[in-house]
């Protein structure tokens, strides 16, 4: 009997089109993983069992099943994009517990391509931090449930590294996708401003916030993202704007840098050692490699915090305090004094401009994802805010910078840690080059094949 859970996107998609299988049986057996496993992973916020199997029936009596790209794949959704008939909780007791009337562009793009919502994910309250716990629950990384699976997308991440779905929808304001990815071995993409849509009258943290892919292959990633950006799969979409020397014959210039962004933060061995495995693959595929750091300002910290801060003060405004934990309480008071400078974006012009001359001269940058492995796992919303802040900082330093400029980036898994858990580095490139990271990535997963999920069975 074929086992479809730990199958890939694509694969489940091509059986149901082929009339292999039914969309019905691949929901079942994955709704029946998650039943085994989620009381371990705390990947779910909730579970949409009869709700998805009577939509797989839906899928499966569709007329143009065999041209849908995602036909029966199950997928989960991050708890702060609506889903038509359940509730968006964002991770917190102050948010209304009322059925969503329809549901978000994106999630509606995943339907109209085939896709079942099985579930909605875990997420830190208002999505705030890079561990996801709260009042609704603590998901951990499958492959070290002693670890947080990482945030804000944590439930996402965690939910696909289980194999309890193949993929997942989530979203990224300050690393919220590739956080949760590097730390559960997920390939990830952040597009850049606009090339997904965020939907009208959502939190964007004033547009640094992109919704994109969870995906344990890059194939898949690539055809979650098509589907997202509404363009067709392998069309090439992103991958013309900005082109640099020595495009015609594929070869790219790739800086590495190994700096942190930010002063006083250094990058733990394991993930700098990853970087540079990642830079030698990528040497040998013949592309141009080389030591490069991007000119990151001093005053990048400062500058990350005031829109961190702002946007969850702005996020905050409308809901209760007293029902929100107290650091999310702290969090909002210290950015409701920068709301309106950071709608201004004068800052993050001030970025941009800093930093177009380098990706100039150089078509990719390489980094690691992280600076060293997530927390452990547990109840850090009950815990100060400067604890908080300090253990998200320590550890994920490398992914703020690129929603600053609204640039694309990406999570590629690469390497393991001494723990065998998986390790990760960052791909950032200029506008409009989604495919192109795309393409790296691929050149990577070629050369050094990644294990698809965590050995939870």
């Amino acid at each position: 009997m074929t086992t479809w859970a730990g199958r890939t996107a694509a694969e489940i998609a091509a059986a149901v089109r082929e009339k292999r299988v039914t969309p019905r049986e691949v929901v079942a057996e994955h709704l029946a993983r998650i039943e085994r496993l989620d009381g371990q992973v705390g990947a779910f916020r909730a579970v949409r069992a009869e709700a998805a199997l009577a939509e797989a029936d839906e899928v499966a009596a569709r007329g143009d099943v065999d041209a849908l790209p995602l036909a029966g794949v199950p997928v989960a959704v991050k708890d702060n994009l609506a889903v038509r008939g359940e509730s968006r909780r964002v991770g917190s007791a102050a948010t209304p517990d009322t059925p969503a009337a329809r549901d978000h562009v994106t999630v509606a793009r995943l339907r109209a391509a085939g896709a079942v919502v099985v579930g909605l994910t875990n997420v830190p309250e208002l999505c705030v931090f890079g561990t996801t716990d709260g009042v609704l629950g603590i998901a951990r990384n499958p492959w070290d449930l002693s670890r947080s699976a990482g945030g804000s997308s944590g439930g996402s991440a965690a939910a696909v590294a289980a194999g309890m779905v193949p993929i997942a929808l989530g979203n990224d304001g300050m690393g919220s996708l590739r956080i949760p990815a590097a730390n559960c071995g997920l390939v990830t993409i952040k597009p850049g401003r606009g090339v997904v849509p965020t939907g009208d009258g959502d939190s964007t943290w004033f547009g640094m916030s992109e919704n994109g892919p969870l995906a344990t292959t890059v194939e898949d990633a690539r055809l979650m993202f098509s589907v997202l950006a509404g363009v067709e799969p392998g069309s090439g979409a992103g991958a013309g704007a900005g082109a640099g020397a020595g495009d015609d014959a594929g070869v790219l210039r790739v800086a590495v840098s190994l700096r942190s962004p930010l002063v006083g933060v250094t990058i733990g061995r394991p993930y700098a050692a990853a970087a540079r495995d990642a830079a030698g693959l990528l040497m040998r595929a013949g592309h141009q490699v080389r030591r490069a750091d991007p000119p990151y300002p001093m005053s990048l910290a400062t500058t990350s915090l005031a829109h961190w801060t702002a946007g969850t003060a702005a996020d905050a405004r409308p809901l209760d305090p007293r029902l929100l934990t107290r650091r999310t309480r702290v969090h909002a008071r210290l950015g409701r004094p920068f709301l309106r400078t950071v709608s201004s974006g004068a800052s993050r012009e001030r970025l941009l401009r800093r930093l177009e001359p380098f990706f100039a001269e150089h078509d990719v940058l390489l980094t690691p994802a992280l600076a060293r492995r997530s927390p452990k796992a547990g109840p850090w919303h009950e815990r100060g805010w400067l604890s908080n802040v300090l253990a998200n900082t320590n550890y994920s330093p490398l992914t703020p910078p690129w929603n600053l400029t609204g640039w694309p980036a990406m999570s590629v898994p690469c390497g393991t840690l001494p723990s065998g858990a998986p390790c990760a580095v960052q791909l950032v490139g200029r506008p409009g080059t989604e495919s192109r990271l795309l393409d790296l990535a691929g050149q990577l997963e070629e050369r050094n094949p990644w294990r698809r999920t965590a050995p939870m069975d």
